[in-house]
């Protein structure tokens, strides 16, 4: 049964929790967690990039000048790719680029992927955010105790504006729901900063 040192915001250890075996000791898999990255990266994909080939570019097909005797290159159209004006080579057009995943492998995914940052020490626990006020300064000092730097993530169960607000201005660090962390949030992200009551909701919605 995986284990975890809960802190406080000054990063002294006040207690432990004990997570499930079930949902937080799943075995490794790296070819599902890249599928299902991958997927989530390509579905946020909004295809809507769109350029005119020759076809469709305004203007005639009307050769510019006769083929030969002119001493200048032959051309067709002025429509052709190479004409400052013409149309594009192998034109952009609106396509869906939407992947598709199975449920039950997304979540195993998710499981394993979250079970990684168990192991590697990369889930902070905090037994909760009881910052005085909203400010930057004060979320920088928590990030300072526990020695964070780089691409991290909050994860909240409620909305807490005094937490929203103290982080926003702060770069490489961002707020998720625990409802909608998912398993690009766990890979792309450091360390993952969250209260016992984030945990036992994941844990909770995954048994």
């Amino acid at each position: 049964m995986p284990k975890l040192k809960v802190y406080d915001l000054t990063a002294k250890e006040v207690g432990e929790i004990a997570l499930d075996d079930e949902v937080f000791n799943v075995e490794y898999n790296e070819a599902l967690i890249h599928e299902v990255v991958v997927a989530h990266l390509a579905n946020k994909r909004q295809g809507t990039k769109a350029t005119l080939t020759r076809a469709e570019v305004r203007g005639h097909a009307k050769k510019p000048w006769r083929q030969k005797g002119t001493g200048r290159a032959r051309h067709s159209s002025t429509k052709s790719p190479i004409w400052t004006g013409g149309g594009m080579a192998f034109a952009l057009k609106p396509r869906d680029y939407s992947k598709k995943v199975n449920k039950k492998a997304k979540v195993v995914a998710f499981l394993s992927a979250f079970t990684t940052k168990i192991k590697d020490n990369e889930i902070i626990v905090v037994k909760d955010w009881d910052l005085k006020e909203p400010k930057t300064k004060l979320m920088q000092e928590v990030l300072n105790n526990f020695k964070i730097s780089g691409r991290n993530a909050i994860v909240l169960n409620d909305a807490n504006e005094t937490v929203l607000r103290s982080a926003s201005n702060i770069q490489n660090l961002s707020v998720v729901d625990v409802e909608l962390l998912s398993t690009y949030d766990v890979v792309s992200n450091k360390k993952l900063i969250m209260t016992e009551s984030c945990l036992k909701e994941l844990e909770e919605a995954f048994k």
